[in-house]
């Protein structure tokens, strides 16, 4: 079974993130929205997961406004803390609320063993950036956001605890110079790193903020809506690390239609059995053959 952060003789999980953030090498960081997709991202292997709150939501049937609310999400997140050995970082929206929801939320995640918080300078409750029918999309307070970063970093027990201060100037609509502005104040206040975000089909907004950030901050990215550029121009460029956003869920949902629809249309599970999961490999992701073992040792034999 996975172990948690706070075992004794364990490195910890936020200590492995932090030395991603600031490592020199691009580092990479997997969507799950589950403890069983943050099994299957673990074992493919990746170093780091990305708890998405658009994924989260989607499993959950709800709407990524904050629908879910920051203790729903918790839950979802604790169950892949526990399934897994490698950090977590979790998409916090805009830390739920002012600096005191921020603060209680850092303390919620370092108990449940998650790595990291990632929260994005707009207003609560949130709208999902690259959603096309939402152009306006206001921006928090810079010295209020701010604070709450720092706040942020004032709570937490775990010294290697990340806080990631996501910079949405871009999809806001507003220049370079703003999300030069605002990364560099998130820095000073105390943010592990930023992430520069963009819904370009190119990665020139990218680009243009590296060219003048002078490494104050780690840089994280989401090419999700510039998937054709090659990482190694990430590289190039300084990058920290690169967030594969969303597509575990996505995956799954075009999995789940096809296959419900292939057995609503045809009544027989006949063709539709060949290109699914075994129930075995269920049982194998969910540790059944630890279960088993504990079963031998621990329930007496008739």
């Amino acid at each position: 079974m996975a172990a948690r952060r706070h075992c004794s003789g364990l490195p910890s999980k936020a200590k492995a993130l932090k030395q991603m953030l600031t490592g020199k090498d691009l580092s990479f960081l997997m969507e799950a929205h589950s403890g069983l997709s943050a099994r299957i991202v673990q074992e493919a292997g990746f170093k780091a997961i990305w708890a998405s709150g658009l994924s989260i939501s989607a499993q959950l049937g709800v709407r990524d406004n904050n629908e879910a609310s920051w203790t729903q999400v918790t839950d979802v997140a604790e169950y892949m803390s526990d399934a897994t050995d490698i950090p977590i970082l979790i998409d916090a929206d805009t830390g739920y609320g002012n600096f005191n929801n921020a603060r209680r939320l850092v303390t919620k995640l370092e108990k449940i063993g998650v790595a990291g918080a990632c929260i994005e300078d707009k207003l609560f409750p949130k709208t999902n950036s690259l959603l096309d029918e939402r152009s306006a999309q206001p921006l928090a307070d810079i010295k209020e956001f701010s604070n709450k970063i720092t706040a942020m970093k004032d709570t937490q027990s775990d010294e290697n605890f990340c806080v990631v201060a996501r910079v949405e100037s871009f999809i806001a609509g507003w220049p370079l110079e703003e999300a030069l502005k605002r990364a560099t104040a998130y820095a000073e206040a105390g943010a592990d790193a930023v992430l520069i975000h963009s819904k370009k089909s190119d990665p020139s907004d990218i680009e243009a903020f590296m060219k003048h950030w002078n490494n104050k901050a780690p840089v994280v990215i989401v090419p999700t809506n510039y998937p054709k550029t090659p990482v190694s121009r990430f590289q190039e460029l300084g990058i920290s690390s690169v967030i594969w956003a969303n597509h575990n869920v996505r995956a799954s949902i075009a999995a789940m239609q096809k296959t419900t629809k292939q057995i609503f249309e045809e009544q027989s599970l006949i063709n539709a059995s060949k290109d699914i999961a075994t129930v075995k490999e269920i049982f194998r992701l969910q540790t059944q053959d630890e279960y088993l073992k504990a079963e031998d040792k621990y329930l007496p034999k008739a």
